[in-house]
């Protein structure tokens, strides 16, 4: 990958990492925002198709499978976190329903297809390029597009630079990132997509959206 941020992101979620969270998603299920947002699509999902964007050791694929959406595309620029999601995904018995690409979505967006479902979680954070990624993904959204992102408050984007000063120091290119709402909202409107679902903790906003049906005029 030649996307400097990718380079960080692969040595930042690597193989250990990615162990870990696994073992706590095997012991306590989905953390609390990433739970929020399943709840908030589990409705919709029955036999759709999901495409979950660095979607980690694979939590939102298994759980909307077992939730009864048909398949599952992921993509992420870590290679542990694939490792860990094939490990699960095969532990659960969704193996052979889930596709891997591992990469930086934006470059590889040509050759991933639309899906009914379309997941970020914690990824807008991890990316440089907020325009590009909001575009390409919700573009794919044939339905439901979910977000989990920071909010754009004060004490967050004094308290992100601060992390980045550390990976600075570190010699890592990976950043962190407080991209405001208002752009991220503007990108996903422009794409007909309407939000449905709004919740906030102290740090995260999970946001789902709903493509809005165009009528033709009689």
């Amino acid at each position: 990958m030649n996307c400097c941020q990718c380079q960080g992101i692969e040595s930042v979620f690597d193989q250990k990492y990615a162990a870990k969270e696994l073992e706590s998603y095997r012991q306590k299920g989905p953390d609390k925002t990433t739970r929020i947002l399943i709840e908030a699509l589990t409705a919709g999902v029955a036999g759709a198709s999901l495409l979950d964007i660095g979607g980690g050791i694979g939590v939102i694929q298994n759980e909307l499978l077992k939730a009864g959406a048909g398949q599952a595309v992921a993509v992420d620029a870590s290679s542990g976190y694939l490792a860990a999601a094939k490990e699960e995904a095969e532990r659960q018995g969704h193996a052979g329903r889930i596709t891997y690409h591992h990469g930086d979505f934006v470059t590889l967006a040509p050759d991933v297809p639309p899906a009914d479902v379309v997941t970020l979680d914690r990824v807008i954070c991890c990316y440089h390029d907020v325009a590009s990624l909001v575009d390409l993904s919700a573009t794919r959204a044939r339905r439901y597009y979910g977000l989990v992102y920071p909010r754009d408050t004060w004490w967050i984007r004094l308290a992100l630079p601060l992390l980045n000063v550390g990976f600075w120091l570190r010699r890592n290119p990976f950043r962190t990132f407080v991209h405001p709402t208002r752009t991220v909202e503007a990108i996903v409107h422009r794409h007909a997509l309407k939000r449905r679902f709004y919740r906030k903790s102290f740090i995260w906003q999970i946001v789902v959206y709903e493509r809005v049906e165009t009528k033709v005029p009689l």
